[in-house]
């Protein structure tokens, strides 16, 4: 199994009792989100953890698929489900890698919280690019350590060695958006939460 999902199963339980730290962003988030949503949308989330978010965009589109390759996060995900139903929702373990070649693509593709934590983040972009629809948005939330906190990347790489935490790449937003427009993403929105100036949130489209 690889060590990042081995993590992810097994801190699967603490991380779904986390809370929100900022609400005020996250409702900003949503709403940013929620102004590309309606009922013939189709969504893809990456990366969807134990699903709180996708529980909540789900009553906006026609369908939308959640994914994660921690079957313990979606396992969570499913149980959250279960006491609010959503029909257009569906939870899945899964990669990028394995939508490949399927025929239907997504209107929106949402990666919140986790480009920084993929093994390759500009080869994700780019799968990403290839499943939307040519006008088709990607939404982005993105940790840049490398602009606020580049001293913690030996910090980061010991815990990451002794398993206290998941591999961090330590992105910049210039490389960040440099990844987007080399896959072929034009931005239209870019906000950095004055609450968490080691997050990136990013609005691209497909043209």
């Amino acid at each position: 199994m690889d060590s990042s999902v081995e993590f992810w199963n097994r801190t699967a339980e603490r991380y779904a009792r986390r809370t929100i730290a900022d609400q005020e962003a996250y409702q900003r988030k949503l709403a940013l989100t929620r102004s590309f949503l309606g009922p013939e949308i189709d969504v893809l989330e990456f990366g969807c953890g134990t699903g709180s978010t996708a529980l909540l965009h789900a009553p906006y589109v026609n369908r939308y698929l959640a994914i994660d390759t921690s079957s313990k996060m979606i396992e969570i995900a499913r149980s959250k489900w279960v006491s609010e139903p959503v029909e257009q929702l569906t939870f899945e373990v899964a990669t990028l890698d394995s939508l490949k070649g399927k025929p239907r693509q997504f209107d929106v593709v949402l990666g919140l919280n986790v480009l920084h934590l993929v093994p390759d983040p500009a080869t994700t972009i780019q799968e990403i690019f290839g499943l939307l629809k040519s006008g088709g948005v990607f939404i982005s939330s993105t940790v840049c350590m490398k602009d606020t906190r580049p001293c913690l990347k030996p910090v980061a790489a010991a815990a990451h060695f002794l398993g206290i935490t998941p591999f961090v790449h330590f992105l910049s937003r210039e490389s960040l958006e440099r990844s987007h427009r080399y896959a072929g993403f034009s931005l239209v929105y870019r906000w950095v939460p004055e609450s968490s100036l080691d997050t990136y949130f990013l609005i691209a489209i497909k043209r």
